[in-house]
């Protein structure tokens, strides 16, 4: 009965000692933050969180990084095929209100000049409603209409249809 009584104070001894010694390394507790530097880390979060959404825009494997709607000759309603593109540009909008775009018209070559302003102005003004609907504020939206003015040298269907978009163009680009 000694040996083992012997052993226990030993094992007691033991655990109180190393108990002990890590009480003693115990790091002392951080010194709390003051307001300033609790609000410039959030920002420096903040902006770091921003950053990378920012590069969203500009991944390839990413919706966002296209940014051209385009349409049906003399039309200017949003194809099905590409509700998923405003939408996904609405999305970020509304996670970023800060953030604004301006939704360029264009048009192909064929028409009147006053024709082609009119016809991009409508596709603008189209791409901003569906993203409307999907709650963005209209202070986040601008647009304009180039009408023919950005068009290719076109002598083809193909070509002309490459003319026949809106831009959705950020303004932090």
């Amino acid at each position: 009965m000694n040996k083992s009584l012997l052993m226990s104070v030993l094992l007691a001894g033991v655990l109180a000692a190393c108990s002990n010694n890590a009480v003693k390394n115990k790091p002392a507790a951080p010194v709390a933050q003051t307001a300033a530097e609790a609000e410039a880390a959030r920002l420096a979060a903040e902006k770091a969180a921003a950053e990378a959404d920012l590069a969203s825009l500009k991944d390839p494997s990413n919706i966002l990084s296209k940014r051209s709607v385009y349409f049906d000759f003399d039309k200017d309603e949003v194809k099905p095929e590409y509700r998923a593109l405003v939408d996904a540009h609405a999305k970020f909008l509304l996670a970023h209100p800060k953030s604004k775009v301006a939704v360029q018209g264009n048009a192909d070559n064929r028409g009147s000049r006053e024709y082609n302003l009119s016809l991009g102005q409508r596709r603008s003004v189209a791409v901003k409603k569906v993203m409307n609907l999907a709650g963005v504020q209209e202070a986040q939206i601008e647009t304009v209409s180039y009408g023919e003015e950005k068009a290719n040298a076109c002598k083809d269907e193909a070509c002309f249809q490459q003319d026949r978009r809106a831009d959705i163009v950020y303004d932090h680009e």
